[in-house]
């Protein structure tokens, strides 16, 4: 380790209270909210995609107050909702055109709590806002059945609950410390030649993202050097409860929507002759549909991303009566796309389907579509984008994903306990593990296409070309494991959010000097 390395894991562990305790109050706040009416400023889907406003407020408050920026001019939030703040050196000598764009990136929205499921799961111990309350309430075996990993009992006190703990508010916070440890470590060269653009991003849950998509599309076309990124870090947790925590994620599949809507004729269910029954032909083109995933017939697979997937994941019946043949059968499908995969041909599979043939056959209005996404942000900013999220890789011998290893090397390993020395699944690992994810993160949001010159991207910038479409060079580093999420009695480990913090304070500058 040099100074700086230990200059950077000293103030970590400094300030993992403060992670903590930011942390926490994140994951609390929608509990003031979703009780109450509308009539008395409540929200039933506070911190949900597009409710996440309260949260972000907090998360601005806490930026500013906890010197996370130079002046509170250096935060707020974009048209889209997203809160952006920056740091840089403005005394490192180096102009900023010249400066190394790092940004960071991490969702502020959590999907639904659950929360009395988590009352009555657990046993009345944990709850999904206030975390742990009862520790003598805790049915820890149904824990242990429910997520994918959990440390031993005697070290539980790491563990912070709640919705959001994993995904993915704790790389969020690691965002704010980080970003707050480097402007102290200024002076000793935490920011030289860099500028951090760091982001706390909304709506990803429900439309993968559409934060960086906004971007892309709308600030960064015709934008300076200094606000086109050279690297992106989704702090998205990287995490496995087999493969061990913190990895290095290099790349993850696409994913889109794919919208069936089945209409026929509504009778009364005592003469079905007389209708036609949307339910019914329907059902035969979702059980088709999972009978040639389960045969992979139509998709691909690839040795680092995986095999694409198509999974039935909506439905929604038009019904007279339970007594009567419905009128009108929906149902969407996610469909992950691997390499080689294109959005055009997974609806051509679909539209091939032999039971969509035969509904049609039979007098049915059978339409396959790829539904838009237009429900408004928190702010108000109307997205309208297509529900298609383009896959990404970054090349493992990429000078981002070599200082990324170079940095755990630095900062992480050398200040993890030797009882790790082990390796046991889920924990933090001696050696950097480079990976892919298996779910979606906001890297989705980054890629467009090769011919769209829009962004001027200078020669330095060293952007990632595949597949007809480019983006930022990017990889994921936070902390969460990625089967906790979305589960009851969903957790991180305080240690895996200290190391986070580390790694984003010191890759920047790391970055930049390795660019020159």
């Amino acid at each position: 380790m040099n100074t700086l390395d230990s200059r950077i894991a000293e103030l970590s562990e400094k300030y993992l209270p403060l992670a903590r305790q930011i942390l926490s109050e994140s994951i609390r706040i929608p509990a003031d909210y979703v009780d109450r009416s509308p009539e008395s400023g409540g929200d039933p889907s506070c911190g949900l995609s597009n409710h996440e406003g309260p949260r972000l407020e907090y998360m601005k408050r806490c930026i500013i107050e906890h010197k996370a920026v130079r002046s509170a001019d250096d935060v707020g939030f974009d048209e889209y909702g997203n809160l952006v703040w920056s740091v840089q050196d403005p005394d490192d000598g180096i102009p900023e055109s010249e400066k190394r764009v790092v940004y960071m990136d991490g969702h502020t929205d959590t999907v639904k709590a659950l929360r009395s499921q988590w009352i009555d799961k657990i046993g009345g111990g944990i709850d999904a806002y206030d975390g742990m309350v009862d520790p003598n309430k805790v049915d820890k075996d149904f824990l242990r059945r429910e997520l994918g990993h959990l440390p031993p009992d005697e070290e539980w006190e790491n563990l912070i609950f709640g919705r959001g703990a994993a995904d993915q508010l704790s790389g969020v916070i690691a965002e704010i410390i980080a970003t707050k440890i480097a402007l102290e470590l200024a002076p000793e060269g935490a920011l030289k030649g860099v500028i951090i653009r760091a982001y706390a991003t909304t709506a990803e849950e429900d439309n993968d993202g559409a934060g960086p998509m906004y971007l892309m599309r709308k600030v960064l076309p015709g934008a300076g050097q200094e606000l086109v990124p050279d690297v992106v870090i989704l702090t998205e947790g990287t995490g496995d409860a087999q493969k061990g925590a913190l990895g290095i994620y290099r790349g993850q599949r696409g994913r889109m929507q794919i919208e069936l809507v089945v209409t026929g004729r509504s009778c009364h269910g005592s003469m079905p002759w007389e209708g036609l029954n949307p339910l019914e032909f329907g059902s035969a083109i979702v059980l088709e549909a999972a009978k040639r995933y389960d045969a992979r017939d139509g998709f691909l697979d690839d040795p680092f991303l995986g095999h694409g997937t198509r999974t039935a994941s909506w439905s929604q019946l038009e019904t007279p009566s339970d007594c009567a043949v419905p009128d009108k059968f929906t149902v969407r499908f996610d469909r992950r796309l691997t390499v080689g995969e294109t959005p055009d041909q997974a609806v051509a599979d679909m539209e091939a389907l032999d039971a969509v043939s035969a509904a049609r056959e039979a007098g049915l209005d059978v339409q396959i579509s790829v539904p838009v996404y237009e429900e408004p942000t928190w702010r108000g900013y109307l997205p309208g984008n297509a529900q298609i999220y383009m896959g990404w890789a970054t090349p493992e011998d990429h000078r981002a994903i070599q200082t990324a290893v170079d940095v755990y090397e630095g900062v992480v390993r050398p200040n993890l306990p030797t009882e790790t020395a082990t390796n046991e699944p889920g924990t933090l690992q001696q050696n950097p593990r480079v990976d892919r994810w298996i779910f979606s993160t906001d890297g989705v949001g980054f890629p467009v296409p090769e011919d769209d010159n829009g962004i001027q991207v200078g020669p330095t910038k060293d952007w990632v070309h595949a597949g007809g479409f480019k983006h930022p060079a990017m990889f994921g580093f936070g902390p969460g494991i990625e089967q906790n999420t979305h589960k009851i009695g969903e957790c991180v480990d305080q240690r895996e959010l200290r190391h986070a913090i580390s790694f984003l304070a010191r890759f920047p500058s790391a970055f930049a000097s390795r660019n020159g």
